[in-house]
């Protein structure tokens, strides 16, 4: 995250999706709009050999010297690159390579000499040029984080007083994750660990937001200090099971004979640790009707030119998929879908492409059927009604069953909408689409797939609760 004047501006992994890296603003460090993606298609050159939860992780964003500088590792071919923009909303320069930084997690900091810094998971550091992608020195490490703590990564540096800081995450991403920090007197060290440290934590707590890390910290422009962390919200019984992803999370922060301290944790529903929520009038209905697609639209390595609009319908060719993520632990996603003879395509609740829900148009009939792992089935039919089939998901996230050890963390529904009423053809633990049942990092995507053939949307709603 970076701050230009009175405006911010975030920047999130992508991984296997395309376009890569999206960018989001706020006024208020709490409400998200997003307002483009800094990696195209053409720029990421995905093939069909990048795995689930391959492709781009933890990019870091700055603004520099009248610049928008975005730093990110593109770990299934590539590398390190960086790209520059005037405006975040785009568009972005074609990406410059950095051959010379092996590691993820790049991050970027200038010094008062014009001297750029570049840190990396490890935690390892050299000076670059970053118009050229050179490496000006033998990187080196300069901090080992917390002793025992394995996978020392997402460092920031930051000059604050007459200090420079160093954030790192470390523990690994899953329960064990935390902020640790230290300080030295040069951009490079030594550095000295606070003796608080980690700073954050939510390992063997049995706080609601769990796997805390991967932080940022930002000065607002009243003055006040905040921190932005990646964290999950784990529901139903043991071990837990997070369907969201990785969400981003803002917790206030003071400063301590010059160490900082993150506010006392509350529940995500109130303060003082807020979630960043999208704007309140964000339009959740898209329509089709623009020559190209809200940017929110992503797609697992695809090329985003396959994708027509036309004539306000969304086509989806053989083998397409168009989707958003889901947001919320609650909500109703709906789509107006049409096949071609012989086409199948609809609704799908997708974790990766072995762990998914669909509800779908297949010849004279609409379909549920699930896939887990190497298991695939249908679990429910019904006639096609005549036209355009109105397909709907349905996620009830109420809550689990607390006395339960096995209970879900959400009930999915699949079904279609015929003669104004719901008919229901499945109803599935949403355990399955999960990332502790599917592995990796990414949560749930919903939406539009052609399975065969070509088929068309004429729109898609999504509504939260």
């Amino acid at each position: 995250m970076c701050r230009a004047g009175g405006d911010y501006y975030l920047a999130c992994s992508s991984f296997e999706y395309v376009p890569g890296v999206p960018i989001l603003h706020s006024r208020d460090l709490v409400h998200w709009r997003q307002i483009g993606n800094a990696l195209s298609e053409e720029h990421l050159g995905f093939g069909a050999t990048v795995p689930a939860s391959g492709g781009v992780y933890a990019p870091t964003l700055r603004y520099h010297d009248g610049l928008f500088w975005l730093i990110t590792t593109n770990v299934s071919g590539g590398g390190n690159v960086i790209v520059t923009a005037t405006d975040p909303a785009g568009p972005w320069s074609d990406p410059v390579r950095l051959p010379g930084i092996t590691g993820i997690d790049p991050d970027l900091a200038w010094d008062d000499d014009g001297n750029c810094w570049c840190t990396f998971a490890g935690i390892a550091q050299a000076r670059i040029d970053p118009k050229t992608g050179e490496v000006l020195e033998t990187p080196r490490r300069i901090w080992s984080g917390t002793p025992g703590a394995q996978y020392p990564e997402a460092p920031h540096l930051y000059r604050i007083g007459e200090w420079w800081y160093l954030l790192i995450a470390e523990g690994g991403t899953e329960r064990g994750h935390g902020i640790s920090i230290a300080r030295g007197p040069r951009p490079d060290g030594p550095f000295a660990p606070c003796p608080a440290n980690p700073i954050l934590t939510h390992r063997s707590t049995d706080r609601p937001i769990q796997n805390t890390g991967h932080g940022d910290l930002i000065q607002a422009h009243d003055g006040s200090w905040w921190l932005l962390f990646l964290g999950v919200r784990p529901r139903g019984g043991s071990p837990g099971f997070h369907v969201l992803g990785r969400e981003t999370f803002l917790a206030p922060v003071t400063w301590v004979d010059g160490w900082p301290v993150i506010g006392e944790v509350a529940p995500v529903t109130e303060g003082p640790i807020l979630p960043a929520a999208p704007w309140p009038d964000e339009d959740e209905r898209d329509d089709f009707r623009a020559p190209r697609l809200h940017p929110r639209w992503i797609q697992p390595r695809a090329a985003t030119a396959r994708l027509d609009v036309r004539e306000d319908w969304l086509t989806v060719p053989e083998g397409g998929f168009a989707g958003r993520r889901q947001q919320h632990l609650s909500c109703r996603v709906q789509t107006l879908a049409d096949a071609e003879p012989g086409a199948a395509g609809g609704l799908m609740v997708r974790l990766d492409e072995r762990h998914w829900y669909g509800v779908h148009i297949d010849g004279d009939q609409v379909i549920a059927e699930a896939r887990i792992g190497p298991l695939r089935q249908v679990l429910g039919m019904h006639r096609r009604p005549d036209g355009p089939v109105l397909l709907t998901v349905a996620i009830d996230g109420a809550g689990p069953d607390p006395d339960s050890p096995t209970d879900s963390p959400d009930l999915v529904r699949l079904g279609l909408v015929t003669d104004g009423a719901f008919v229901s053809l499945a109803e599935l633990d949403g355990r399955y689409v999960s990332t502790e049942v599917a592995g990796g990092f990414t949560g749930r995507v919903i939406g539009m797939s052609a399975m065969r053939g070509t088929v068309h949307f004429d729109w898609f709603s999504y509504v939260g609760a």
